[in-house]
């Protein structure tokens, strides 16, 4: 599996990268190719000027050496010698330059996709893998919000009066259900060797630039003022990261993390009642796997993260179905993704709940994580990472399809034992 960060596979196969890329429906991206390939050439042909020019100093020196012990007139190979230091500074003050335009210019070009992604222009060319569960519409479902503040397990006005749109308050049972989640989302992933890790709420733009590409992320994300510090929108960002500059051991692949987080996003979407309540907010909790694996091993596990999340929502009995996204729809990061949508009898169709990527070498080319692959080699890392469960939109999820005709909230079997052994939200 490649990697576009990679210089050495656009100059070696830069036709087959174009073509890839073209996947991808964006002309755009094409042109930020085209601009590095124009400007890597520029590049090199000056790298190459710069050392011939410092291989001829090292000559020139050699030869005023020379012509000393022989006592022979060093005027014009003095003056040869004068000009030389101006000439490499110059060419090195080039090359330094072209250097940090050419990175800005490569972070921009997104990962090359595996060659299973479907081609397609844009959502509706998604492919539904699988599905599970009776969808059945009811349009007569009492909206989940509206529920919640009936039962008086939410409060959506107030926290909006403290904090503007975008941000709720659970109590009560619905605070519990909340960390019932959460438990129940842990102990799944425990039980799969995968170890627990509370990642920190703010990263540095180093870290992020090298997790993520910023130009696709950054107006989304929170940015504490005056410092060098984001609001983490996911685990997967801090988690990843955190292995920047390192280089692993191979028997201790693959490294399986369940990241557990409160994220921060500007992401919003106030229009509709549907988009109200416990969806599209700025605060959310979320559970995340995180693989780093050997490259041989990644679309192994890709299909394991899948399978994970799925064994929730089937524990949760909520229907719902298995979409791999087209290459208009992909995301910069991913070179294959799926989408878990989980079904709304309400609004009688499927919403996302869940986003499972495969990054390959993308992320661990950036960050610079690789892992010793003999006593001489050395490989990046494949990352992987994969919603287990977003809380809100999971809530939003159980409030509809365990939702009864006297207007009160059923416990999922799997969730009773962490709910105090309550099996009803009511008034």
């Amino acid at each position: 599996m490649i990697c576009l960060i990679d210089p050495k596979i656009i100059r070696e196969n830069p036709e087959n990268v174009r073509k890839n890329l073209e996947k991808r429906r964006d002309p755009s991206i094409i042109a930020k190719l085209d601009s590095w390939v124009s400007s890597d050439k520029e590049w090199r042909e000056l790298k190459q000027k710069t050392d011939d020019l410092r291989a001829k100093r090292n000559t020139v020196t050699e030869s005023i050496k020379q012509a000393k012990m022989k006592g022979e007139n060093t005027d014009a190979l003095m003056a040869e010698a004068k000009t030389l230091p101006e000439l490499i500074k110059a060419s090195e003050a080039k090359l330094k330059e072209l250097e940090v335009s050419n990175k800005a210019l490569l972070m921009n070009i997104p990962n090359i996709l595996q060659d299973d992604v479907p081609y397609g222009k844009d959502g509706d060319d998604n492919v539904v893998i699988r599905t599970w569960g009776e969808a059945v519409k009811n349009p007569n479902l009492v909206h989940h919000g509206q529920l919640a503040v009936k039962l008086n397990v939410a409060e959506f006005d107030r926290a909006v009066k403290i904090s503007g749109e975008g941000f709720y308050a659970l109590k009560g049972d619905l605070a519990l259900l909340n960390m019932a989640i959460v438990a129940y989302s842990i102990e799944l992933l425990s039980k799969k060797g995968f170890s627990l890790v509370i990642p920190p709420a703010m990263m540095n733009r180093k870290s992020y630039e090298g997790v993520t590409d910023l130009s696709d992320f950054e107006s989304v994300m929170y940015k504490i003022e005056n410092e060098d510090h984001y609001m983490i929108a996911t685990a997967e960002h801090p988690l990843t990261s955190m292995l920047m500059d390192e280089t692993l051991e191979e028997k201790d692949l693959p490294i399986v993390q369940a990241g557990y987080s409160t994220n921060f996003r500007k992401e919003i979407g106030k229009h509709g009642l549907d988009e109200r309540g416990l969806f599209r907010l700025h605060q959310f909790d979320k559970v995340e796997q995180i693989v780093f694996c050997r490259p041989e091993d990644s679309n192994m596990w890709h299909e394991k993260m899948v399978e994970n999340a799925e064994e929730l929502c089937k524990d949760f009995e909520i229907p719902h179905r298995v979409v791999l996204i087209c290459t208009g729809d992909i995301g910069t990061v991913a070179a294959k993704k799926y989408d878990i949508e989980c079904w709304s009898p309400r609004e009688g169709k499927y919403f996302e709940t869940h986003s499972l990527s495969n990054c390959t070498t993308y992320q661990a080319t950036r960050l610079n994580i690789k892992y010793k692959k003999s006593a001489t080699e050395k490989e990046f890392v494949h990352t992987l990472n994969a919603t287990q469960v977003a809380i809100p939109r999971m809530l939003r999820a159980i409030i509809e399809n365990h939702q009864t005709p006297q207007e009160t909230i059923k416990i999922p079997k799997a969730l009773v034992k962490y709910m105090m052994g309550k099996t009803e939200i009511k008034a």
